[in-house]
């Protein structure tokens, strides 16, 4: 089996990453959950990660905020903007400062599963298919 994806996933709301970590987990990634952005950022700062999905709207530093810090670092890094339905103008923003794709909530996980799968494509690391796999 080929190495498994590094993602970093940042949400103010516990839930997210409750629901979202197992999800990716079964298409082969590996990941980390943060609900404050300061402690992403340094976790970000210290390690590589193939793929970001953050939270825009986020109290003390925004979504826009960890897309560029993201950049800077790690520019091959993709980089997913998870938004609310009144903040499109925001993820049109992000996606014009090199944002890979945005998920508006409320999503599925099958839904994050397929931008992830996209992204991994996008850097030659593919993943299986949400679609084929069997489990729940």
């Amino acid at each position: 089996m080929s190495q498994l994806l590094e993602v970093l996933l940042l949400d103010d709301e516990p839930i997210v990453g409750r629901r979202l970590a197992p999800a990716l987990a079964k298409i082969g990634c590996a990941v980390e959950v943060f609900e404050d952005p300061e402690k992403a950022l340094a976790r970000i700062a210290k390690k590589e990660f193939q793929v970001v999905v953050t939270d825009i709207r986020m109290d003390e530093i925004d979504g826009l905020q960890v897309l560029e810090f993201v950049h800077e670092r790690w520019p091959n890094c993709k980089v997913i903007m998870i938004t609310g339905y009144a903040m499109m103008s925001l993820a049109r923003e992000a996606m014009d400062k090199g944002a890979f794709d945005f998920i508006a909530k409320p999503f599925k996980p099958d839904d994050l599963r397929e931008v992830i799968a996209k992204a991994a494509q996008a850097l030659g690391q593919p993943l299986s298919a949400p679609d084929a796999q069997t489990g729940q």
